[in-house]
């Protein structure tokens, strides 16, 4: 590069400078304040040790994570146990007035025997038959029904994860939402559940995670708010225990 080149964006850079200070200073000068130019200290990377040890009792998260969650839109009901989720789930079928139903190849999902309870509508099994395209299976249903891995009280999110067995279509494509949480998955904080990922071997995580806090909500720049645009619109969450 030739001196006068160089020294071309020499000076362009000190413009550069220059304008960056005088922008910085007008920014301090309207907040009131004198500008911070120090590098700030962190003493600690990551949350502090309180939040670590920071934890709810089972009643409180219960009580806080149905509160965040029906802030967002959702539906939250405390049931005893999985056969009286059953009921519950042929009440929000009949409610929403469900055809087409999909839901994980779990265990805990097979028990309930929907086929027998709700013979009127078409019920799927996730990723039971190669030859269906369950991507559009789930698509076109009505209702997805799925098992929570965990969830966080303090933010009200639902953590799902995928697998062969649990696609994620299962929960972000059909119209409407069933996530069954067993009690002791309801954890406090989000930490809590992250640190597993942290700790896990890069070949023992799961395909893929998901939070869910709510129905899908989606604004534009004008704040006009849509709701089940990118996933389900209507989202029921049963606690079991």
């Amino acid at each position: 590069m030739s001196e006068r080149s160089q020294a071309w964006l020499a000076q362009l850079d000190s413009q550069s400078a220059k304008e960056q200070e005088r922008f910085m200073n007008a920014i301090a000068s309207k907040l009131g304040r004198a500008r911070v130019i120090e590098k700030p200290v962190h003493p600690y990377r990551g949350a502090p040790d309180f939040w670590h040890k920071f934890e709810w009792p089972l009643e409180e998260r219960i009580e806080q994570f149905t509160t965040n969650f029906q802030a967002a839109g959702g539906y939250v009901v405390r049931i005893a146990s999985m056969e009286k989720a059953k009921v519950a789930i042929i009440d929000i079928v009949h409610s929403l007035g469900v055809n087409r139903i999909i839901h994980q190849d779990q265990s805990e999902l097979h028990a309930l025997h929907l086929s027998d309870a709700l013979t009127e509508a078409q019920i799927s099994v996730w990723n039971t038959d190669n030859r269906e395209s369950w991507k559009a299976a789930a698509a076109e249903a009505d209702l997805g029904i799925v098992l929570a891995d965990a969830a966080a009280a303090y933010t009200g999110t639902l953590t799902v994860l995928s697998s062969k067995e649990k696609g994620r279509s299962v929960s972000l494509l059909p119209t409407s939402l069933i996530v069954i949480l067993p009690v002791e998955r309801l954890k406090t904080r989000l930490g809590e559940i992250l640190i597993q990922f942290d700790q896990s071997a890069r070949k023992d995580l799961p395909a893929g995670i998901h939070f869910i806090s709510g129905p899908s909500r989606s604004a534009d720049i004008e704040n006009d708010l849509t709701i089940g645009v990118h996933g389900p619109g209507i989202v029921h969450v049963l606690i079991i225990g």
